[in-house]
C-alpha cells in the first residue's frame, strides 16, 4: 500500500505563461470608473418622473480648442401625468438664455439643485405629446470629465463622457437610467471648419456656414439614454471598413488621430473577425441599419457610446470589451447599477470569449486562471450591489467583482448548462422583445436561463450573484484497480453562503500518462463518489481547467488494491439510532481514528480506535462518519432520532 497527500497549488500551475497582466482591463475600470466618479452626489431625480423623453434633436456649437459649449436642445416628451411644469437636469455651470413651446417664450427657473425648471402657460395633459426648446450655454466643470477639450500633440480634440450621470454636464437632459429617448437622436455639430465631428448614429450631410464653421449632422434612430449620447470633434482621419453579413452589412468608422493611424491600423482591422464571431455566436449587430465606429480620445481604457466606442488605445480586449457593450450595455441596458454585472461581467466574459475563438483552448485556460486569480485576492465580494455599494463608483466599477466575477459567474453559468442551452438563452434574452432596446435587471437574465435549460437556478445565483465568497474543495480519493472512491468536501471563504452547490470538476492522471475527467455534482459536505477509472491513479486535480471559482484546494489520494470492496463492507447499527451507535467491520480492517460531522460539515464528535459511541448529545438528523482505518478512508451516513 502506497500512502500520500497532495496538495494542488491550483493557481500556480500556470505561473509560467499567465503574467497577471491585466494591463488592458484596468484601462477599461479606469475610463469607465473615472466617468462614475460623480454618481456618488447624485440622486435620481423624482421630478423629473413624470414625463417620458420620445425624441431628442440636439444641436451643438463648439471649438475643440475652448471648453464651452452652445446649444440649442429640442425635447419631445410625453406626459405621465397632469404637468404644469417640466424638470430637465442640468449643471449650474450653464446658462438657459430662453425656452419655447410652439413658438410661445416660457418662464424657467435654474435653482440650486441643478435643475432646470420650465412654467408651461396652459396643464401638458396626462399622455399628450409636447415639445419644448432650449437654448443655453457656458463652459462645463474639469472636475466631472464629462466635457473635455484638450490637446493630442499640438492639436486640440473635445470628447465627451457620461457614464453614468455626466450628461447634464454640458446639455439639458433627463438622467434618470429607465427612460431611454424612444425614438431616437438627431445631433448637429457645428464646429471650425477644419475639424472632423463625431456622434452617433449615421453621418447624413456636413455642410460649410461660410463664417468658417461647419456642421455636421448625425441621425440615430434607436432608443438610447442619455448616458450614451456623445460627441467628439479633433482633425481626425477618418478609416472605414466594412462589416456584417449580407443582407445586413454596415461600415465601422474609425475617426483616428493623423500621426496614430499608420500604428494602429491592423489593430482597427481586428474588429471585423471580432464583430463576425460576436454575430455568429449571439446575433446580429444591433445597430447594423446604421454604423459601428471608434473616436480616438485622450483617456485610458474605452466607452462604449453607442454606435461608436470612444477609446484610449486600441487593443484587442479593449476593442473587444467595447463591442461587446453594444449588445450587453447598449441594446439592453442594467436597469439599475446594483446590475452592473449584466453590462460588465458579460463585456468581459465576451472579451475572455474571443481569446478562445482565436487563440484556444490553452490561452482561454490561462485567461480563467488570471479572473480566479483576481477574484480569490480577498475572500468576500459580491457581483450583485447593496444600496449603499451603488454610493461608491469604486465599488460599481470593481475589476476584481464586476468585471473578473461577473464574468466568470458567466463562465460557471455555461459550464453548468453546457453551451447549447448557456447560448440559447442569452439569444433569447437579447431577442426579448420586453427587454430588447429597453432594460434587464438579474431577474430577466434568470428567466431566461431557467426557461431555456431547464435548471432552476435560484441555489446558483443566491450563491454566486447575490452572496459573497467562494469555496476551497478538499477531494479525498481512494484508488483501487478500476475504481476510484471520491470523497468531497468544502469551507467557504465567507458566512454568506453555507455551502457552494453545484459542479466540481475532477481530474485523474495515470501512471501512464492517461487522463480521465469527471464532474462530480457536489450537493452535501463529505460527499461520496464511486468512480470507474480504468487505469492506477498517479494524481488528482481539482479544478484542472479552472472553469469554477475556487482557490486552495487539496487532495489527498491512497492507492490500493482490493480496499474498496473491504471499506464497503463496513457497516452501521442500529441505524437510525437514539443513543448507541455500533460499527460492523470485515477481518483485516481496524479502526485508527472516527470524525462525526453534521450536514454542515462541522465536527461534532471525534473518537479513536473503538467501535461504538454513544450519540445522544448529537442533534436529530443526518450525520456523516469520516473512518480512518488500516486500509484506507471511509465516510457512512446516520440518521440520529
Amino acid at each position: 500500500m502506497k500512502n500520500f497527500t497532495l496538495l494542488i497549488a491550483g493557481l500556480f500551475s500556470l505561473g509560467c505563461l499567465a503574467q497577471n497582466n491585466d494591463t488592458d482591463l484596468n484601462t477599461i475600470v479606469e475610463a469607465e470608473m473615472k466617468s462614475g466618479l460623480n454618481l456618488i452626489n447624485f440622486t435620481a431625480n423624482i421630478n423629473t418622473g413624470n414625463y417620458d423623453v420620445t425624441h431628442h434633436t440636439l444641436e451643438f456649437t463648439v471649438d475643440p480648442a475652448e471648453q464651452f459649449v452652445t446649444g440649442i436642445v429640442t425635447t419631445t416628451f410625453t406626459a405621465l401625468e397632469n404637468m404644469e411644469t417640466i424638470t430637465f437636469d442640468l449643471d449650474d455651470n450653464l446658462t438657459v438664455s430662453t425656452v419655447t413651446k410652439n413658438g410661445t417664450v416660457l418662464s424657467f427657473d435654474q435653482n440650486n439643485n441643478d435643475e432646470l425648471v420650465i412654467t408651461f402657460p396652459t396643464i401638458q395633459q396626462e399622455g399628450t405629446e409636447g415639445t419644448v426648446v432650449i437654448h443655453y450655454s457656458g463652459a462645463p466643470s474639469w472636475e466631472q470629465e464629462a466635457f473635455v477639450a484638450g490637446f493630442h500633440g499640438d492639436s486640440p480634440v473635445l470628447w465627451t463622457l457620461s457614464e453614468p450621470y455626466g450628461a447634464k454636464d454640458w446639455w439639458p437632459c433627463k438622467q434618470d437610467l429607465n427612460d431611454k429617448v424612444d425614438d431616437g437622436i438627431d445631433v448637429y455639430i457645428t464646429a471650425p471648419s477644419q475639424y472632423v465631428s463625431v456622434s452617433n448614429g449615421v453621418e447624413q450631410s456636413q455642410q460649410v456656414n461660410g463664417n468658417g464653421t461647419k456642421t455636421t449632422y448625425f441621425k440615430h434612430n434607436y432608443p438610447i439614454p442619455a448616458y450614451l449620447i456623445a460627441i467628439a470633434v479633433s482633425n481626425y482621419s477618418v478609416y472605414t471598413i466594412q462589416a456584417g453579413t449580407a443582407p445586413n452589412t454596415f461600415p465601422i468608422v474609425n475617426y483616428i488621430y493623423p500621426e496614430f493611424l499608420p500604428s494602429v491600423q491592423s489593430q482597427l482591422d481586428s474588429t471585423v473577425p471580432i464583430m463576425d464571431f460576436y454575430e455568429a455566436t449571439f446575433e446580429t449587430y444591433p445597430f447594423h441599419e446604421e454604423k459601428y465606429g471608434h473616436a480616438q480620445c485622450g483617456f485610458g481604457g474605452g466607452m462604449e457610446h453607442t454606435t461608436v466606442s470612444f477609446m484610449g488605445g486600441f487593443s484587442r480586449e479593449l476593442i473587444a470589451h467595447e463591442l461587446a457593450h453594444q449588445w450587453f450595455g447598449d441594446k439592453i441596458t442594467c436597469g439599475s447599477w446594483k446590475d452592473i454585472w449584466l453590462n460588465e461581467g458579460f463585456a468581459t466574459y465576451l472579451s475572455g470569449l474571443v481569446v478562445e475563438e482565436q487563440d484556444g483552448d490553452f490561452e482561454f485556460r490561462s485567461w480563467r486562471f488570471n479572473r480566479i486569480s483576481s477574484i480569490t485576492a480577498a475572500p468576500d465580494g459580491s457581483v450583485y450591489l447593496t444600496d449603499n455599494d451603488t454610493l461608491d463608483s469604486g465599488r460599481i466599477f470593481s475589476s476584481r467583482l464586476t468585471y473578473n466575477k461577473g464574468a466568470m459567474v458567466a463562465h460557471m453559468l455555461r459550464f453548468k448548462l453546457g453551451d447549447t442551452a448557456f447560448y440559447q438563452a442569452l439569444k433569447n434574452y437579447l431577442a426579448d422583445a420586453n427587454l430588447a432596446y429597453g432594460y434587464a435587471k438579474t431577474p430577466d437574465l434568470q428567466a431566461h436561463l431557467e426557461e431555456t435549460s431547464g435548471v432552476e437556478l435560484d441555489e446558483f445565483f443566491n450563491d454566486w450573484v447575490y452572496n459573497q465568497g467562494y469555496p476551497s474543495y478538499n477531494a479525498d480519493v481512494l484508488n483501487t484497480p478500476g475504481t476510484a472512491l471520491l470523497t468531497l468536501s468544502q469551507v467557504q471563504s465567507h458566512p454568506s453562503v453555507d455551502f457552494f452547490e453545484g459542479p466540481v470538476p475532477i481530474r485523474f492522471y495515470g501512471v501512464q500518462g492517461e487522463v480521465l475527467d469527471y464532474v462530480a455534482n457536489h450537493t452535501e459536505n463529505n460527499q461520496q463518489f464511486t468512480i470507474s477509472v480504468p487505469f492506477t491513479i498517479s494524481s488528482v486535480e481539482v479544478n484542472a481547467d479552472y472553469d469554477i471559482i475556487s482557490a486552495a484546494n487539496t487532495v489527498s489520494l491512497t492507492l490500493g488494491t482490493d480496499k474498496v470492496s473491504l471499506l464497503n463492507s463496513i457497516k452501521l447499527y442500529p441505524n437510525p439510532t437514539s443513543g448507541q451507535l455500533n460499527l460492523q467491520l470485515p477481518a483485516g480492517i481496524t479502526i485508527e481514528e472516527a470524525v462525526f460531522y453534521n450536514t454542515l460539515g462541522q465536527e461534532v464528535l471525534k473518537g479513536g480506535g473503538e467501535t461504538s459511541w454513544n450519540v445522544n448529545r448529537l442533534a436529530s438528523g443526518i450525520h456523516f462518519i469520516k473512518l480512518v482505518t488500516n486500509q484506507g478512508s471511509t465516510q457512512l451516513k446516520f440518521i440520529k432520532e
